[in-house]
Formats: C-alpha cells, sequence, structure tokens
C-alpha cells in the first residue's frame, strides 16, 4: 500500500561538474523492511544515499523521505531517521558511555530518557565493563555494534547504514546482521548499502548499482 512507502525517489540524479555520479534512479522502500543498495565501490551507493539523508542536494529528480521532500524538507528528515556512515561516526576521544549520552542529547532526548535507555543499551550489547572505555580503544567490531546502536537510539522512522560491515571478519558480519534484524523487528526501516554481494540474501529486497545507475 502507498501508505507503508517511506521512501520513494524518481529520476534522482547528482552531478559533479560533468560527472554524472547517480543518473536518474528511481526506487521505493517499504516501512519496516530491510532494503539492499548493492554495488561496487564508486558506484555511487554513498551518493544517493547522501541526497536521502538530507545531507547532498539532487541536480534533479524528485523524491520523499519519511514523508518528507528530500527537496525541501531535508532538516526534517534528519530529525526522523538514524545515520551510521563507513566510519561509524563515533568520537574516538570520548568514553564509550559519553558517546552514548552525546547522541542521545542530539536526538533530544531527555536526560531520563537517555539515562534509562544508555544502561538499557549497555547491558543488551553486554558493553557493562566498557562503559568508561574511550572508544579508541574498542576492537573494530566492537565500534561497528556500538555506532548501530547509537544510531537507533532514539528509534528513527529509518536508519542508513552505509557499508557498515566493511573490514570485520564474517562471524561479526552475522553478529550485525542479526542486530539490523532486531530493528527491523522494532518496525525500523533500514537502508544499508554493501559492496558485498552475498548480504543480498540478508535483504527483503535489494536495488543493484553499477555506474550511477540501478540495473
Amino acid at each position: 500500500m502507498e501508505s507503508d512507502i517511506v521512501i520513494n525517489v524518481s529520476g534522482l540524479t547528482k552531478k559533479f561538474g560533468n560527472f554524472t555520479a547517480v543518473d536518474r534512479i528511481s526506487f521505493d522502500v517499504r516501512k519496516g523492511e530491510v532494503f539492499g543498495f548493492l554495488g561496487a565501490n564508486g558506484a555511487g551507493k554513498t551518493t544517493a544515499m547522501q541526497m536521502l539523508c538530507g545531507i547532498s542536494k539532487p541536480t534533479s529528480g524528485k523524491g520523499t523521505v519519511a514523508g518528507y521532500d528530500i527537496l525541501k524538507e531535508n532538516e526534517k528528515i534528519k530529525r526522523s531517521i538514524g545515520y551510521m556512515s563507513q566510519r561509524f561516526s563515533l568520537y574516538e576521544d570520548l568514553k564509550v558511555w559519553e558517546n552514548i549520552r552525546l547522541f542521545g542529547g542530539i536526538y533530544g532526548l531527555t536526560d531520563k530518557e537517555i539515562k534509562e535507555k544508555t544502561d538499557e543499551l549497555l547491558h543488551r550489547l553486554r558493553f557493562e565493563s566498557e562503559r568508561n572505555t574511550l572508544v579508541k580503544s574498542l576492537p573494530l567490531g566492537w565500534k561497528q555494534k556500538l555506532a548501530f546502536s547509537v544510531a537507533v537510539f532514539h528509534t528513527p522512522q529509518i536508519v542508513f547504514l552505509d557499508e557498515p560491515t566493511g573490514g570485520v571478519d564474517p562471524a561479526m558480519r552475522r553478529q550485525f546482521w542479526e542486530m539490523i534484524y532486531e530493528a527491523s523487528d522494532r518496525g525500523i526501516t533500514v537502508f544499508v548499502t554493501t559492496h558485498y554481494m552475498d548480504e543480498a540474501e540478508y535483504c527483503h529486497r535489494v536495488s543493484i548499482m553499477v555506474d550511477g545507475r540501478i540495473e
């Protein structure tokens, strides 16, 4: 049903001078699904995602994310989503609990909500003993889990994950996908880019990008 569509784009294009990074792509994403955006490095996946997140303005085309126009309402989009970049968006020189509190504040949660959800999150991740550990001291896989957890800390309508499983071993990748499914079960729509073609089987639906176009 149309009311279940949380992302809808038509003819979305992004140019940098004479170079077309994203070329007239069109697709939609339904509420609660895990949608995979597959393609090799340099295919245009990250550029497309940045337009959807309100970070980058399209050259042409139109679309909506969480019911908001990507051309006119990018600030409203930013407040309705979670975002995890390839670099995990964490502050390396802050402690684990400080990162959680910081993102909770950015997302507009109250001090009481932040405290309760922080304790719950640390318990769920089994990070209680790492509460006061500097993020830069954590193993890569732990940073990955923490970055995803703060991206969905405020229970957004949609979470965008940009190459979230890059650089971690297969066992950690499987654990991360379990976290993605848990978010989906809570009603959060997950939009994930990846160049691992085997991860397509983990998604409800996929689009494949090649040289800026959806094949």
